[in-house]
């Protein structure tokens, strides 16, 4: 069931949430002033632009926009909605939410994924109660005891079993008072046309996949013999999304975070096997490529070196090939380890043990230079097998958009198989792509941008918004003199009336600003003003006030100026256009029941520095 939550229990779940703890949790930070700076984790960047005020309890990104706070951060960064953010906290903080009964479609809409979430988890406990419990779990129990699994890390990790048979989890969650429709929606069940309704997953070793937060958000499944597919995995569905997910990261981030490395393999036993022998710093693919996603998933905890890891040359030189622009758009290196055949990493660190691994994992090649080395193993160094080494590296050399980088790359090429660096070069250039430049963050074309300015005063506005935000003692000034409603910026003045209303507490106002605010220009915009140090003091405040006012009478005085010479000149649609603009400009300041001269004169300009 969706839920309403009431604004003071909203209140309630941010005022016990920590911003700094949330974000350090993906996000390396380091103290800066009042700030605490790090890489975006939403967007790809060298330059740490991410920037976290505990005090005021928000985020922005000057890099990419992004800000507001701590639940726009949850909502970001797990893609959900508000409302589950809310829960999301509250649940971490120990925080209980009443529960009101939203409209129909609101409840259908909003409790899908926690459904999705409920299935999971129900699916979960009867295939891990089959595997520990049942009779039927001991052809499993044993596999899992030959594969050298112990009961501990099968029970850490969740692991389950489902028996043979077409139905027998359908008839489970059937019993479980589970719509069908709904267990068909996870990706459990499969329906042949809309009537026959059977198990996705049958007589397989069954692994839960869990998000960060440790919800259950998919399945995979290894068969006990040789029949294929040998595993399968859930399919997508609103809450699992392969591309975005990796096994095992949500119990190894900590160990990521500490040892700034990850082991990427591609199997569920591989992970678990290197995790039991002591290597966590580990997460496995799910029957996917490595996406963009994941490298940012995993440098948002804090990874900086990444080591792919294979049970095959051929394996290597394939993943190896198409991971090249994965990393180079993320702006980060990785290494190669390819393992002694006919190893896997599950039965290397079995046999030879961690020690070994970890040797093996220092000694582990730059992507490229793991190419080159096969490539020459392959073909060797004789006059055929130079130009074959050449011919297989042009177009791996041309995918490296750093032009420095390739060029040292040719460089060290040229000089391993005896060819002279020119020719390497006049090759490779015939894969370079005429349009390709240095490595650039993502286009900000399709980046949401903080509010761009769109009025004359736009830069007096954002300023006197950013000193209310940052200096809270100037918002009885601004009320006072109605400086807001002079604002010509809608986004500004938007802002401003909201201070202006605001009667909370003041270290917190920015924080609740971004709940209460509309639409996400909004959000930015007011993370981005009150996250910005600003060197005014009281005086330097007041005097903006002044200046502000003061140009606002040399516009009116400029119309006055324009309205006359348009008379002399009888320019009547100039005139009357003119003559409009003015009188907007008056109406304002009759609605404040102010003149300029009384503005002028109120004493602004004066007062004492804090």
């Amino acid at each position: 069931m969706a839920l309403y939550i009431p604004e003071d229990v909203i209140e309630t779940v941010r005022n016990a949430s920590d911003i700094l703890e949330i974000v350090s949790e993906g996000v390396q930070l380091k103290k800066s002033g009042q700030h605490f700076m790090g890489l975006c984790p939403f967007h790809s960047e060298k330059t740490p632009s991410f920037s976290v005020n505990p005090s005021r309890g928000i985020f922005h990104c000057f890099g990419c926009g992004v800000g507001g706070n701590v639940f726009s951060f949850i909502m970001k960064r797990d893609g959900i909605s508000f409302p589950e953010s809310v829960r999301t906290l509250a649940v971490k903080y120990g925080i209980s939410i009443p529960e009101k009964e939203m409209s129909p479609s609101a409840r259908r809409e909003e409790s899908e994924r926690e459904a999705l979430y409920a299935v999971n988890k129900e699916a979960m406990g009867y295939f891990k109660s089959v595997l520990f419990k049942s009779d039927q779990g001991k052809i499993a129990r044993d596999y899992l005891k030959e594969r050298g699994m112990t009961a501990a890390i099968a029970e850490e990790f969740n692991l389950g079993y489902v028996p043979d048979g077409w139905d027998h989890l359908s008839r489970y969650l059937s019993g479980r008072k589970i719509p069908r429709p709904l267990a068909e929606k996870s990706g459990l069940i499969v329906s042949k046309n809309g009537e026959r309704f059977y198990d996705r997953f049958r007589n397989r070793i069954i692994f839960p996949i869990c998000d960060m937060s440790q919800r259950v958000i998919g399945f995979g499944g290894r068969v006990l013999d040789q029949s294929l597919p040998k595993y399968l995995n859930s399919p997508e569905t609103p809450v699992y999304n392969k591309s975005r997910s990796l096994y095992g990261l949500s119990r190894t981030r900590q160990a990521l975070r500490e040892t700034e490395t990850v082991h990427i393999v591609e199997g569920y036993f591989d992970l678990l096997a290197l995790y039991m022998h002591g290597i966590k710093n580990v997460v496995a693919t799910l029957g996917t490529a490595l996406t963009r996603e994941h490298v940012r998933m995993l440098s948002r905890c804090g990874v900086t070196k990444f080591v792919l890891v294979f049970d095959s040359d051929d394996a290597g030189v394939h993943a190896a090939a198409r991971s090249i622009p994965v990393f180079q758009k993320e702006y980060v290196n990785a290494d190669i380890l390819v393992l002694p055949s006919p190893h896997d990493p599950d039965s290397y660190i079995r046999t030879f043990g961690p020690e070994h691994f970890r040797s093996e994992s220092e000694k582990a090649l730059g992507i490229v230079p793991f190419l080159a080395d096969s490539a020459i193993r392959k073909h060797g160094l004789s006059i055929e097998g130079r130009l074959a080494v050449i011919n297989d590296m042009k177009p791996v050399l041309g995918m490296v958009e750093d032009s420095v980088a390739r060029s040292l790359y040719i460089r060290d090429l040229a000089h391993k198989i005896g060819v002279d660096e020119k020719a390497v070069l006049e090759k490779v250039q015939e894969h370079i792509p005429e349009t390709q430049g240095p490595v650039q963050d993502e286009p900000r074309a399709g980046r949401p941008q903080v509010h761009v300015q769109v009025s004359r005063f736009g830069d007096m506005e954002r300023q006197i918004v950013a000193m209310m935000l940052q200096y809270p003692q100037m918002i009885e000034e601004c009320r006072n003199h109605g400086v807001v409603e002079y604002f010509e910026d809608p986004c500004f003045k938007s802002i401003g009336r909201m201070i202006m209303e605001y009667r909370g507490d003041m270290n917190t106002m920015a924080s609740i600003l971004t709940t209460r605010a509309l639409d996400e220009e909004t959000r930015r915009t007011i993370s981005a003003l009150a996250i910005g140090d600003i060197p005014y003091l009281y005086k330097n405040c007041v005097n903006l006030l002044h200046q502000y006012i003061t140009s606002r009478k040399k516009m009116d005085n400029s119309l006055s100026q324009r309205i006359r010479l348009a008379e002399e000149r009888n320019d009547q649609e100039l005139l009357i256009r003119l003559i409009h603009e003015k009188n907007m400009l008056s109406k304002t300041m009759k609605n404040n029941g102010l003149s300029q001269k009384k503005i002028l004169n109120s004493g602004i300009g004066g007062g004492k520095s804090i």
